[in-house]
C-alpha cells in the first residue's frame, strides 16, 4: 500500500506547482513560463521522487525543505514579475495551503483509514483539484488585482505565512511523522486550526485594502472625467469668445476695406493673426485628447517649464477615455516630478504619433538625479498621502484594454513612458463600440 502514498506525495507535489501558478505573476510570456517551469520543476519532481525510492518516506520528509521548498524558490523568484515581499507571500501561501492539506489528509488516512494510505490517497486526488478550482474561479482575479494595486503592507503578510509555513512543517514532519508522535497530535490539530483563522483574518484585510484600492481607482476616474468635462467646457466657452471677436474683426475689416484702406487691412489683419497665435490652440482634431493637452499645456506653462507637445495623431476616432486616462496620468505625473525640480531643469516633451501598424506615444520629463528605473519596473510612489500611486498602474490597465503596452525607464536623467497600442486592436475595439 505504500505506492498508494508514494502517488500521493507526487500529486501533490504536482498541485503545489499549480497553486502557485495561479497565485503568482509572470515575468515572461505563458508560453515561456510553462517551458521553464515544466522543465526545471520535472527534474526537481523526479530527483525527490528518486530521493523517496532509495531513502524512504522519513528521510523526504526532514529534507524536503531543502530538496524541493528552496529550489522551487529560487526558480520562481527568477520567474516572477515581483521581486519583493508579494512574492514571498504567495510562495509561502501556495506551499503553507498545500502542506495543510497533506497534514490533514495525513490524520485522517490514520484515524479513518489504518493508515492503509487509501483515505489518504483518495482525499488529495479530490481536495487538490478542488481548492484550485475555488481558486481560479473566486480568488485568482482579485488577487491579481490586488497584487497590481496595492504597492505596501505585503511585509507582515509574507512573515507571518512564513512563519506558518516553518511551524507547520516542524510539527508535521520532525523528528518523525506527526502519526508516529499520538502525543503531539492534539497541538498538531490546534495549529491547523489555528491556521485557518490566521488566514481568514489575512484575506479579510486583503479584500479590505482591494476595495478601498477599487474605491480609489474609481475617484480617480471620476476626478479625470470631471477635468475632461471642465477643460471641454472651457473650450466650448473659449470658442464662444472667437465667434463673438471674429464678428468684431470681420466689421472693422470690411469698414477699412470699403474705405480702399487695404495696407491699414493687412496690418489689422496680421494683427488678428498673432492675437489667435496667442490663444490655447488645438493640438488634435479630438476633442477630448485635446482637452487633456490644452489642460496639461496650461499647468507646464504655469510651473515654468519648457515644454513640447508634437501631435500627429488624434485625427480619426480613437478610444477616448483609455488614452485620456493614459494621457492624463502620465503627464500629471510628469508635473508632480518637474514641481519638485528647480525652475531651469523643468522640461518636457510629449509626442503621440503613427508609426507603421502601431500608436505610439510618449511622454519625457526631467527628473531627480537619484531616480533609476529599469525598463519592464513600475515605480512605486514616495508620497504617504492616500490617493496617490495609481498612476502608472491605471496607464497600464488602460493599455492593457485596448491592447497596448505600457513601459517606462530613466534615461540620462529623464524618465519616459512609453505606451505603443495596435492600430488593428483600435479600429476592432471602435467597432464594438
Amino acid at each position: 500500500m505504500t505506492m498508494l502514498r508514494d502517488l500521493s506525495i507526487y500529486w501533490s507535489m504536482l498541485h503545489i506547482l499549480i497553486v502557485f501558478i495561479l497565485l503568482f505573476r509572470p515575468r515572461f510570456d505563458r508560453k515561456k513560463t510553462v517551458l521553464i517551469t515544466g522543465i526545471c520543476m520535472g527534474v526537481l519532481m523526479l530527483l525527490n521522487g528518486g530521493l523517496l525510492a532509495v531513502a524512504g518516506f522519513e528521510v523526504l520528509g526532514n529534507v524536503f525543505l531543502i530538496t524541493c521548498t528552496v529550489p522551487s524558490l529560487i526558480l520562481f523568484y527568477v520567474l516572477s514579475a515581483d521581486r519583493n515581499f508579494k512574492f514571498f507571500f504567495s510562495f509561502c501561501l501556495a506551499d503553507t495551503s498545500c502542506l495543510w492539506i497533506m497534514a490533514v489528509t495525513n490524520l485522517l488516512d490514520y484515524f479513518l483509514g489504518g493508515g492503509q494510505y487509501m483515505v489518504m490517497f483518495v482525499s488529495r486526488l479530490i481536495a487538490f483539484p478542488l481548492v484550485e478550482y475555488l481558486i481560479w474561479r473566486y480568488l485568482r482575479k482579485p488577487y491579481l488585482e490586488l497584487q497590481e494595486g496595492v504597492q505596501k503592507g505585503w511585509g507582515i503578510f509574507s512573515g507571518m505565512t512564513m512563519l506558518y509555513y516553518v511551524l507547520l512543517a516542524v510539527t508535521v514532519q520532525y523528528p518523525t511523522n506527526i502519526v508516529n508522535r499520538l502525543e503531539d497530535i492534539f497541538q498538531c490539530v490546534l495549529i491547523l486550526l489555528l491556521m485557518l483563522l490566521n488566514y481568514a483574518t489575512i484575506f479579510t484585510s486583503l479584500y479590505r485594502q482591494l476595495l478601498l484600492y477599487r474605491k480609489q481607482q474609481s475617484e480617480r476616474i471620476l476626478l479625470e472625467q470631471k477635468n475632461l468635462l471642465k477643460a471641454q467646457l472651457e473650450n466650448q466657452q473659449r470658442i464662444r469668445r472667437m465667434k463673438h471677436d471674429m464678428k468684431g474683426y470681420s466689421a472693422t475689416l470690411l469698414g477699412l476695406l470699403a474705405e480702399g484702406k487695404t495696407k491699414e487691412a493687412l496690418v489689422y489683419l496680421k494683427g488678428v493673426e498673432t492675437e489667435m497665435d496667442t490663444l490655447e490652440g488645438a493640438f488634435c482634431a479630438n476633442p477630448y485628447i485635446n482637452a487633456v493637452f490644452v489642460q496639461y499645456s496650461g499647468k507646464l506653462e504655469e510651473l515654468g517649464a519648457e515644454y513640447t507637445m508634437n501631435i500627429q495623431a488624434g485625427e480619426a476616432e480613437l478610444p477616448y477615455m483609455e488614452l485620456c486616462q493614459i494621457l492624463s496620468n502620465g503627464l500629471e505625473n510628469a508635473c508632480d516630478a518637474l514641481e519638485k525640480l528647480e525652475i531651469e531643469k523643468r522640461e518636457a516633451s510629449v509626442e503621440m504619433k503613427y508609426n507603421r501598424q502601431y500608436l505610439i506615444i510618449q511622454i519625457k520629463n526631467r527628473c531627480r538625479e537619484d531616480l533609476c528605473v529599469e525598463r519592464g519596473n513600475i515605480p512605486t510612489t514616495d508620497k504617504a498621502e492616500p490617493g496617490h500611486g495609481f498612476g502608472l498602474p491605471t496607464i497600464q490597465t488602460a493599455a492593457g484594454r485596448i491592447g497596448g503596452d505600457m513601459m517606462c525607464y530613466t534615461e540620462e536623467g529623464n524618465f519616459v513612458l512609453e505606451v505603443m497600442v495596435s492600430l488593428a486592436v483600435l479600429r476592432e475595439r471602435m467597432k464594438q463600440i
